[in-house]
């Protein structure tokens, strides 16, 4: 049985997503088999808030070069998680 640290694997900080933190979305990188469903239920145990929507992708990995050398970052899902009105918000993006 997986532990909802297994499927969340850590947020995502970037400037877009926190331009979304003002309207109650957040950003996290999850495992790559994790459903909506796992999601929710891993979010709302780890940090205690009602979830409204989740919407999820999937990422390629990019093309990088060193040199002669090509390889690629590897791929990952990442989930757009929308709160309730009367959910409290995420603790960890409010001092960013």
């Amino acid at each position: 049985m997986r532990t909802p640290y297994d499927v969340i694997i850590k947020p995502v900080i970037s400037e877009r997503s926190m331009d979304d933190a003002q309207e109650r979305k957040y950003t996290f990188k999850v495992a790559t088999d994790a459903n909506k469903t796992e999601v929710k239920l891993a979010l709302e145990e780890i940090f205690g808030v009602e979830i409204a929507k989740v919407n999820i992708m999937n990422v390629n990995g990019k093309i990088k070069r060193m040199g002669r050398n090509v390889g690629r970052t590897p791929d990952y899902k990442k989930a757009i998680v929308t709160l309730t009105e009367k959910s409290k918000e995420i603790e960890f993006f409010q001092g960013l």
